[in-house]
């Protein structure tokens, strides 16, 4: 589509104005834990950091037994597709501090972190790639999330 974003959800497709995104969801818990760590950046430090507070702008915030269970919430361990190479990934997406070199795990501060958050499974996004560009990301499954697990407080 030229000038929109396709969005996805449960098998049917919506076609929307560029500036609109699907909605997001996220609790409270990583709400406030990650306008403490943006906040920690100063400007220019973080290139995604204007998104990202898009993001939690524009999110309904939620407690977070309140977090739907198919919502992408920080530590769900997510299947997803980047559209422009059809490579599928499965990992969990994390704070900064619980990265490791086990290539399971992909950052809040990545740009395909920073789109995953508070997305349904079955949405998809258009987001900036550092350099330029977009990625489209779609959700295919939520294969962990904590709130649907009965953890709260992590």
């Amino acid at each position: 589509m030229l000038g929109g974003i396709l969005i996805k959800q449960f098998n049917t497709v919506k076609s929307v104005n560029m500036n609109a995104r699907p909605k997001i969801v996220i609790s409270t818990l990583d709400a406030d834990r990650l306008e403490t760590l943006l906040e920690t950046f100063s400007v220019g430090a973080f290139p995604g950091k204007a998104e990202l507070e898009a993001e939690l702008a524009r999110a309904e915030i939620v407690e977070p037994k309140d977090v739907p269970p198919t919502v992408v919430s920080m530590n769900s361990t997510v299947r997803f597709k980047v559209q422009s190479s059809s490579e599928e990934f499965k990992l969990t997406l994390v704070y900064p501090k619980d990265m490791d070199s086990s290539g399971n795990k992909i950052s809040i501060l990545a740009p395909v972190g920073s789109a995953l958050l508070g997305l349904s499974q079955g949405d998809q996004i258009e987001w900036p790639k550092p350099g330029g560009g977009l990625l489209r990301v779609i959700i295919e499954e939520i294969v962990y999330q904590p709130e649907r697990s009965g953890v709260y407080h992590r």
